[in-house]
This record gives C-alpha cells, sequence and structure tokens, in this order.
C-alpha cells in the first residue's frame, strides 16, 4: 500500500440514516434522498460525520432515533451538492444538533439557484429555508472550499472533481443563472468523501455522483495516494444513462478494483443489475438501515 497524502484511520462506522429503499423487514421510513453517517477513529480520537441531509428532516430523525443515534453526537456536516433532496432540512438539523458554530462542509457555490425546465420549471436546489442566512442562524459555521479538505487524519472531501472521462455525465439536464444568462450548470459542487482506513484502503462516500463516479474514484486515489480501494457507497446517477454508459461505467469501476460497492439512490434498477452481475457477492444495493464496518 503507498504513503498516504491525508493520513488514515483505525476505524470507520458507515450507517445510512436515509435512502430510497429500507432494509427488509426494517421500520425505518425511506425517502428519495440520501443520509450517510460516518463515525471516523484515530489513535482514540472519534468524530462522527453526517454526509447530506435527504430532503425529509422528520423521517431522518425518526430513523435516528429508532437506530439509537442522538444528533447531539454528529460533530460536523458535509454537503455533497446543492439539490433538494440532500439538503432539505438542513437548518433543521443543525437545531437538533443543537451545537454552536457546527461545521458545514461543501463547495462555494452551494447555495446557488439550480433548476430544470423540463418537464417544466422547477428549482431543484437548496430550498428557501435551508439558504445561507437560515442555517448560519441555526447555529452552523460554514466551510465553502473547493479544493480538497482534510476533516481528520485520514478522512477529507474530493474537492472539485476534474471531469477526464469521456463517458460520463451530470446526468440530469440542469440550468443556472450567472450574471443574468441562463447556462448549463455541470454541477462542479458534487464532492465526495474519501477515507482511508490502515491496512484496508480507500472507502469512497458520494452523494450522486454528478462529477461521475469513474471520475470520483480517480480523484481519489490522486488526492490520497492510495490506490487500493476498499469499498464505494452512495449514488451513482445513472438511472436515466443509456446502457451503453452504464456498461462503460461498470467496466471502468472492475479496473479500479474495489473489494465491495454498495449503491443506491439515483443510480437505477439497471446499473444495480449490471453492477451485481460484473461484482456478484461484492455488490449490495444500498438500504436505509444499513451498516458497514471497516477496521
Amino acid at each position: 500500500m503507498g504513503e498516504s497524502k491525508i493520513g488514515e484511520l483505525d476505524r470507520l462506522e458507515i450507517t445510512v440514516l436515509a435512502e430510497d429503499s429500507v432494509l427488509y423487514e426494517s421500520p425505518f421510513l425511506g425517502q428519495h434522498g440520501i443520509s450517510i453517517l460516518l463515525s471516523a477513529e484515530k489513535e482514540g480520537v472519534r468524530r462522527t460525520f453526517l454526509v447530506d441531509v435527504g430532503q425529509n428532516s422528520v423521517a431522518l430523525l425518526n430513523n435516528m432515533n429508532l437506530m439509537n443515534i442522538h444528533p447531539s453526537g454528529i460533530d460536523s456536516i458535509v454537503i455533497t451538492h446543492c439539490h433538494y433532496d440532500h439538503t432539505q432540512g438542513l437548518a433543521t438539523l443543525v437545531k437538533e444538533i443543537g451545537k454552536k458554530e457546527l461545521p458545514i462542509i461543501a463547495h462555494p457555490s452551494l447555495f446557488r439557484l439550480n433548476f430544470i425546465n423540463k418537464p417544466y420549471l422547477r428549482h431543484v436546489g437548496v430550498m428557501q429555508n435551508d439558504r445561507k442566512e437560515e442555517v448560519e442562524k441555526a447555529g452552523s459555521s460554514l466551510f465553502l472550499v473547493s479544493e480538497p479538505f482534510l476533516l481528520m487524519p485520514g478522512l477529507t472531501t474530493t474537492g472539485e472533481v476534474p471531469r477526464k472521462t469521456d463517458f460520463e455525465e451530470v446526468g440530469i439536464a440542469l440550468l443556472t443563472i450567472d450574471e443574468g444568462r441562463i447556462s448549463n450548470d455541470i454541477m462542479l459542487d458534487d464532492i465526495s468523501v474519501v477515507a482511508n482506513v490502515k491496512g484496508k484502503g480507500l472507502v469512497i462516500v458520494t452523494g450522486c455522483s454528478h462529477a461521475g463516479i469513474v471520475n470520483i474514484v480517480k480523484q481519489s486515489k490522486e488526492i490520497t495516494g492510495i490506490h487500493e480501494l476498499e469499498g464505494i457507497i452512495g449514488g451513482f446517477h445513472l438511472v436515466e444513462a443509456s446502457d451503453q454508459r452504464i456498461q462503460r461505467t461498470v467496466e471502468e469501476l472492475k479496473k479500479e478494483g474495489p473489494n465491495w460497492i454498495s449503491a443506491g439512490h439515483c443510480t437505477g434498477f439497471k446499473a444495480q443489475v449490471e453492477l451485481h452481475l460484473a461484482f456478484q457477492e461484492r455488490f449490495l444495493p444500498t438500504h436505509t438501515g444499513m451498516k458497514f464496518l471497516v477496521t
């Protein structure tokens, strides 16, 4: 295993708090969105990070209660991108956590206008109740950064992900307005979280992978200096992708060599099927209530 540029964790616990589907025979509530809790430990120091908050804070808090997870135990929040199904209820969560100057890490363009006009005009970015002023008023301290951001030794964000592949795309026709002009929104704010676990390698946690999941893997390896890939969990946004793009994505992921993949939310059934065929028992569809321990 190569020398890490970010250090390494001794242990990483992953809990899926919110997802489009739930574990079989579980009491949890599903929602269109995703929220993943990371508990990271290094040399006796343990910190808890919430990655995204879904779009329904009532359902999210209900699931946390059923899992005996108290909001006050959350030390920081990472928002992977602006979309409502990852950010709605952010101010509510900050209030529930109840800490002063709670760190929230995201891209500088998080609070921009982001919308679609097909099949009709609809804003899909951060909603009014969670705008910058409301989130800060609730008790947060915003760390808005486009570069990789070290959360603790062994755990970092990717920062902006360079678009290197010739087959990956945002996955949905998104627009924004810049200085009065409408332009395509290529989702530069799409970031992921990367852990380097001692003796295991990288674990990548994505939101929607608008930057392209293969691009995200390549960026994760580049910024950490680690090429061993333990696992990937999150949304891959292949739900409306062509068969060709899905197949190419699966082929390239096989080359990257993850030991396991858990994909859900915006990944789509067809892509999940292809991932299962390629990775067999090393692939699991993501469900609310799932837990992973990497140590």
